[in-house]
Formats: structure tokens, sequence, C-alpha cells
């Protein structure tokens, strides 16, 4: 094993996990990596929960008890889903005090069946953020259209938000300027700034999976040539933006009125090409202030064998910015790639969450088929 992981918090990257089930909090796993791994966070999204739930290890006393109630199926998966939260953000309590509050979160995303409904998403966000009742928790608010005046409104009312799904960098320009409008309402309703935090998800692997599809169905050389670029690039410029408006004078009054910069959060760093480095998307991506959520795999990968340099992204701007010209320039339309992966996100998360649903009713009807 490497110090990959501990010079990776050195550089001034939060590692966060990226999964959780009921097991990882009762076993004493998820605590062994806050103490082992330099992990200080954790992500949720519906396919996470789908995987563990349907699993079902850890959870037949409870979907027992809510069988017995009689419960709806949608209430019973979001006891279950925010039980589990609940719990991990006791886990995490520690270092969310050690770190006053930026990191020892954990996320829970809002019904991805509400994502282009921006006031369900809102009413949504409010009572997960009741039912939860952890100050070290996160509402994920998906980075559509419709989700945009949801940001707003909700960090507008002091409840701390992880962005989700973002991949285009004109959107992520319209998440950070939604973050600063939700700062300035909850500042004119007389809420303190530094109790609230956020996080921007830009999504990683994904974008090199869509373009690399593209590259290869042209198949020239000079598409040959581009391949696994996009994402890292993609993901760089993204830093570039957070520095630009960080940089600005709207951003720093608001900081000079204590608020909290939101972390670019790299997410979907599981790499998905075999050909690629297992550890791609983190050892070329260190950049201080920033937050990488890897799933177990990649999380094993980097401690065992991960290379961290230094920041990997500080001077490579010009170079990203041309490799992703260079895909225009062979008929790929960066655009449509961020349109089509927006729309693919939330159509996999409404999958997710119904096969969710559907397998929760399952058990429902059969623990409360077995009763007297």
């Amino acid at each position: 094993m490497t110090d990959a992981l501990k010079r990776l918090s050195q550089e001034g990257v939060a590692i966060w996990l990226d999964d959780l089930s009921r097991t990882m909090i009762t076993s004493g796993h998820l605590g062994e990596l806050l103490d082992q791994q330099h992990v200080v966070g954790v992500t949720t999204n519906p396919s996470i929960f789908q995987k563990a739930i349907s699993a079902g290890e850890g959870y037949e006393e409870q979907v027992a008890d809510l069988a017995s109630r009689r419960v709806t199926v949608e209430e019973a998966v979001r006891m279950i889903t925010t039980s589990d939260v609940r719990d991990a953000a006791d886990v995490l309590r520690p270092v969310y005090e050690a770190t006053g509050g930026l990191d020892g979160r954990v996320s829970i995303e809002v019904d991805p069946r509400l994502a282009h409904s921006t006031r369900a998403t809102i009413s949504e966000a409010k009572q997960l953020a009741w039912l939860v009742d952890r100050p070290n928790t996160f509402i994920k608010i998906p980075a559509t259209r419709a989700g945009l005046p949801a940001i707003t409104e909700t960090i507008g009312r002091g409840i701390s938000v992880n962005v989700t799904l973002i991949f285009s960098l004109q959107r992520y320009r319209e998440v950070m300027d939604a973050y600063q409008t939700g700062l300035e309402q909850a500042a004119a309703r007389g809420l303190d700034l530094s109790t609230i935090y956020s996080v921007a998800s830009f999504f990683v692997s994904r974008v090199d999976t869509e373009v690399d599809k593209r590259l290869a169905a042209i198949g020239s050389e000079e598409a040959t040539a581009l391949r696994g670029k996009a994402a890292v690039a993609n993901a760089r410029l993204a830093y570039q933006a957070f520095e630009e408006v960080t940089a600005a004078d709207r951003w720093q009054s608001l900081a000079r009125s204590g608020a909290n910069p939101q972390r670019p959060l790299w997410a979907s760093t599981g790499v998905k090409d075999p050909a690629y480095p297992d550890t791609l998307y983190v050892t070329e991506l260190v950049a201080p202030g920033t937050v990488n959520t890897m799933p177990g795999a990649t999380l094993k990968a980097t401690e065992d064998h991960g290379e961290i340099t230094g920041n990997t992204v500080k001077g490579t701007y010009e170079q990203a910015r041309a490799d992703l010209d260079a895909l225009d320039k062979v008929g790929i339309s960066y655009d449509d790639v961020v349109q089509v992966l927006e729309d693919e996100g939330v159509e996999k998360f409404e999958t997710a969450w119904i096969g969710l649903l559907d397998s929760t009713k399952a058990e429902l009807e059969r623990l409360a088929d077995g009763e007297d």
C-alpha cells in the first residue's frame, strides 16, 4: 500500500466514498474508512440505494415493521433511505465537527422523478432535510433547467445542497450563479451564511464513455487520437470556471459575509474503459479545494497504486480547451454530448428509483402476507 490517499488529502482534495449500505454502517466498515483511508464524506444516489436495499442484508427487520404498518411503498423507501443517511451522518459527525462543517457530510438525493419540476424539488428537499434532521446532510438536487431555481430557493432557506448531474461548463456556471443567488436570498432573510455549504458534482467518466463511442464511430486517425481526453479536459476547465467565479467581486462580497465556497466535486470517477488507468480520474484531477467521491474499487486502487504528484490541474487549461475544440473539428458537438448525458443521467436515476420502489413493494407484500 502507498500513502496516496494521505497525499491526496494533503493536496487539498477531500476524499468521499460514493457508496453506502446498512451493513457498511453496522459492521463498522464505514468507521474504518474514516480512520484508515482518509475518507471524510459519503455520497449516495438512487442506484446505490437500489443495489444496497435489493441485496436485502440488514433491512429485514425495518421492512417487516413497515409492512405491519401497511405503509405505502413510497413512504417505506424514504424511511429506509433516510434511516441509512441519518446513521451514516452520525458516524461522520466527528469529522464534521473537526472540520468546522466543511466535511463529514452525507448526501441524499431528491426523488429523481421530480427532476423537471422546480416546486416539487423544493418541497422534496425541505422534506428530506426535516426527515434526516442532521446538520451534516447535503440534499442532492440535479442540475436540470428546472433544478436551478430549486437550488437557489433551497440554499436561500439555509439548507445545504449537493448539486448533481453536472456535465456542461455552461450549466456549471449557471449552478454557481444559482448558489450565489441563494446565498444572497439567505442573507436577505437574516440567515447566517457561514452555516450553509454546497458542492457542485461535476461528472467525469461518463463524458469519456459518450465521446469515445462517437470517436469510434468516426474511426479516423484524428478521432482515435482524442480518446480518453474529453472527460479530464472538461473537468479541468470546470475548475478554471470555479477559480474565475470565486475571484469575482460578487463572490468576494459574499465571502466577506461569511459564505463558504461551493467546492467542485468530481463524481463518476470510476473508470469505465479498462484500457485506461483505474485511477485516471483521481490522479489527473488533483487541485486544492475540491472533492473526489470514489466508488470503493477506485478508492482501493488509489490507495494501492495511485501516484499523487501534486496539483495536476494548474497550468492545463490551454491544452484542455484545445482537446475539447478538437472534438468539434472531427464532427462531435460538445453541446449535444452534454445534453445527452444530462438526459441519460436523469433517466438512469429514475429507472433505479422505480426499481427500488418495485423491489421494496414486493418485500412489503411478502411480509404482509406472512402475518397472522
